[in-house]
């Protein structure tokens, strides 16, 4: 007997087709197409609290949770009359029409394209230039662990509540947190960028040993809170969102007093439903917590007023007035080196080299453990986080590459960097492109 090859849904007062629905989506776990489908259609109340009236991106995984996505911002050319867009202007200059979902059969349509989580803009259709939500994005560098994020994210709930905000924690689905803040309708994307980095900046300044605000990998330690995330065109995965891993871990939101020894393991697709059912949305009353940035704001210009000016944004925005140099910490030494030497003499080596870049995570990292090998003195003398493991932005997916920082390497034993093992490039044989830019965080991220 064949696979079926589509089954029809009713829900919000339409029929919905998944096509292909025994299409294995998370092979480890077994979950199908319409598992997922089914899942969404459960808990369509928590899912649309985060997505409803957003432009949304669509994150498709067309071979499931172990294949690779591509994003999709635009629309697709065919569909329903009865699903909105609306057209966005980005920071290139480029605009385009994205779905707006408002309804659990919405919703159902875009998980049958393929969309495992749900990443909406912080804004809504009617106003898309006036974010109403400012998003922390507590991201653990290797050497820090679960209940370090933890800490770091109560430390963010008490920052927040002495500027008049309430926030609303979440996992991620991995390692990170997430603590959404709604926030009034009245200020644009880099007031909102620039109140998250002050926010950063203070919960850096009451934690310095486990939390950071640094946009430069190489400076990091502990939890980065990545205040870029508030950067016009940036998403993250929405609460209730199930996420690529092989369990199919949910995006989900918490009251304070779990956050203190929750564990992500515990929210999946099986599970989630009957959380949902038994004990509601932990964040149910966030859109009736709209603050002001008044408070965070007059933060940013005190710390300003101290000497700290804005920080580096992501490398494919405009530069900024006020911005520092949008270059790596280890390449501006150089570059002040061989501006002092003269740039015809033997300049010292940077500590920062790239070992590996490969199409897929695993292969990159299989090529870092070949260097090790190569290595084994080096190798012993890093530390956990002198290993940056970068996600890169491709033509339509991410790639990986993986550099490491020999500043525990006394300068006369480090290596020569050679070519990277393996060396991919997702430009190649493109003409000349721009390239290396960095990609939206899809797992430890967000």
């Amino acid at each position: 007997m064949g696979r079926a090859r589509q089954t029809v849904l009713e829900v919000a007062g339409r029929e919905v087709v998944i096509t292909n629905p025994d299409k294995v989506f998370f092979p480890q776990a077994g979950h199908t197409k319409l598992d997922l489908a089914k899942y969404y259609v459960a808990v369509a109340e928590g899912a649309l609290r985060g997505i409803a009236g957003r432009p949304i991106v669509l994150k498709r995984y067309v071979d499931g949770a172990e294949g690779e996505p591509f994003f999709q911002k635009r629309a697709p050319a065919q569909h329903p009359d009865w699903v909105e867009t609306v057209e966005l202007r980005f920071p290139s200059g480029r605009t385009a029409r994205e779905i707006v979902v408002r309804d659990a059969a919405q919703l159902l349509w875009i998980v049958n394209l393929g969309c495992i989580d749900l990443n909406p803009h912080p804004v809504r259709a009617d106003d898309l230039e006036h974010p109403d939500e400012l998003r922390v994005d507590l991201d653990p560098g290797p050497g820090a662990s679960w209940d370090d994020v933890r800490r770091v994210a109560l430390i963010v709930r008490d920052v927040l509540d002495e500027h008049g905000l309430r926030g609303w924690p979440k996992t991620s689905g991995s390692r990170v947190m997430h603590v959404n803040v709604r926030i009034e309708r009245r200020w644009s994307f880099d007031q909102v960028r620039r109140a998250a980095l002050a926010l950063a900046r203070e919960v850096e300044r009451r934690a310095p040993e486990l939390a950071t605000s640094q946009w430069w990998k190489e400076e990091r330690h502990g939890v980065f809170l990545d205040y870029n995330q508030n950067a016009k065109d940036r998403t993250v995965a929405s609460a209730w969102s199930v996420r690529p891993t092989p369990n199919a871990r949910v995006s989900m939101p918490l009251a304070w007093g779990e956050v203190a020894d929750c564990d992500p393991a515990a929210f999946t697709l099986v599970t989630a439903p009957a959380r949902l059912a038994k004990r509601g949305d932990a964040s149910a009353g966030i859109d009736a917590a709209a603050g002001p940035l008044v408070s965070l704001l007059e933060l940013s210009a005190a710390q300003e007023a101290a000497g700290l000016g804005d920080a580096p944004w992501p490398p494919h925005y405009k530069k900024q007035g006020d911005e520092p140099p949008r270059v790596a910490p280890s390449r501006r030494k150089r570059a002040a080196s061989a501006l002092e030497k003269g740039s015809g003499r033997r300049q010292s080596r940077q500590p920062l080299i790239t070992v590996a870049k490969a199409e897929h995570e695993e292969d990159a990292l299989a090529g870092l453990e070949r260097w090790k090998a190569r290595h084994p003195e080096v190798a012993g003398r890093l530390q956990v986080d002198d290993v940056l493991v970068d996600s890169m932005r491709g033509r339509s997916s991410t790639w990986t590459r993986i550099r490491v920082n020999l500043r525990h390497v006394p300068e006369g034993e480090r290596p020569v960097e050679e070519p990277p093992d393996p060396d991919y490039d997702p430009w190649r044989g493109l003409g000349s492109v721009r390239r290396g830019s960095r990609a939206p965080k899809t797992r430890s991220n967000s």
